[in-house]
């Protein structure tokens, strides 16, 4: 079966989109809508047979596609899903959910009544070594998981349209914007819910000279974030943004009382540690890939991956992997770490949470 998709927002993430399509069977690219002439035009040239259209509200309008992919800055979400939530169109929605808890529960109310599926674009829970981790701590290779600590040290935020992510208001900070990934990551691999943020960030390093209509960025680009599990497990996050002269760029690391998993990045590198078996610089190492993956583009073909998976549960009738509940989740583990910087204190995810 064809399934016709229409993709909102055709800037760098949305173009990102149409080349994981392009290679997904089954999947055929009908609209595009974008405000900015210069991103319609790049997307378009991709994808020549599609309907153009400005407004998302006429691509919804037009009745042109099956399932649809927000690909538009962040602080717009809200918005478009406002009006794609109101139809029968299924909805993959690119991370962060929205910028603010209340904009996600908003959200997650006009979602409530709808049988079509909305996913939240969470594509790193599907990179081959972390999908590796996940399965294997799934299956108790750690016991039960204890410890997890991520490593992000990357390069500056990349340019965008209209310098939108130069600015808080509309990313939602950057431990939303780029780190609710790993919260989500966090959220996913240990067995209780977060409870408990503890953080400290700066911005020292980025940006400090740029100015947008006299306006400096205010994105942090550094950061530590401990994050405490309802069982008493943690977690902890590791973000330096002005780190590209490194070898990995992301590493995550589960531990528990049978030993420690790896995953780290680029090289798609899975390691395995069991105690009483190995000791320091023994453990197991494996180069994972997985052969499914017929396009790798930004995140070492996850995005394809997330889209075969989401193909497959609109044909098959099947719940979304990466629900709203989990993308509010990891949006708020993020909003916590930013009040706790903010406030000078840990905070209480019941503090911003629904009871």
């Amino acid at each position: 079966m064809e399934l016709r998709y229409g993709i909102i927002g055709t800037g760098m993430m949305g173009v990102e989109h149409i080349h994981n399509l392009l290679h997904v069977d089954g999947a055929k690219i009908t609209a595009l809508s974008d405000p900015d002439a210069g991103s319609l035009a790049t997307a378009a040239e991709l994808v020549p047979d599609a309907a153009a259209h400005v407004d998302h509200r006429a691509l919804i309008d037009a009745g042109e596609c099956d399932a649809v992919v927000v690909a538009s800055p962040n602080m717009t979400h809200v918005d478009v899903l406002d009006d794609l939530l109101r139809t029968d169109l299924h909805v993959l929605v690119e991370k962060p959910l929205c910028t603010t808890i209340d904009d996600c529960y908003k959200v997650l109310d006009l979602a409530s009544a709808r049988d079509a599926i909305t996913w939240v674009g969470l594509e790193y829970r599907y990179i081959p070594p972390i999908a590796r981790l996940i399965e294997e701590v799934d299956s108790g290779a750690v016991g039960r998981p204890r410890m997890i600590a991520i490593r992000e040290h990357r390069m500056p935020f990349l340019t965008k349209v209209g310098d939108w992510n130069r600015f808080s208001r509309n990313t939602g900070g950057t431990l939303v914007e780029k780190c609710c990934h790993f919260f989500d990551l966090m959220n996913r691999i240990m067995p209780s819910p977060p409870v408990r943020v503890m953080a400290s960030g700066n911005q020292d390093v980025n940006h400090l000279d740029e100015r947008y209509d006299g306006e400096a960025p205010d994105i942090l680009d550094n950061a530590y974030v401990i994050v405490d599990f309802a069982d008493g497990s943690r977690g902890m996050l590791d973000l330096c943004m002005f780190a590209e002269a490194t070898r990995y760029t992301e590493e995550v690391s589960v531990l528990g009382a049978k030993g420690k998993v790896e995953a780290l990045l680029p090289g798609n590198e899975y390691r395995a540690g069991r105690r009483g078996e190995h000791f320091y610089g023994t453990v197991d190492v494996d180069e994972v890939h997985d052969d499914r993956i017929a396009y790798e583009g930004f995140h070492d073909g996850s995005s394809f991956i997330e889209h075969t998976h989401f193909r497959d549960a609109i044909l098959e009738g099947r719940p979304p992997e990466v629900s709203l509940e989990d993308g509010l989740l990891s949006v708020a583990v993020g909003a916590a770490a930013h009040m706790s910087i903010d406030e000078g204190r840990p905070v209480m995810l019941a503090e911003l949470l629904r009871p």
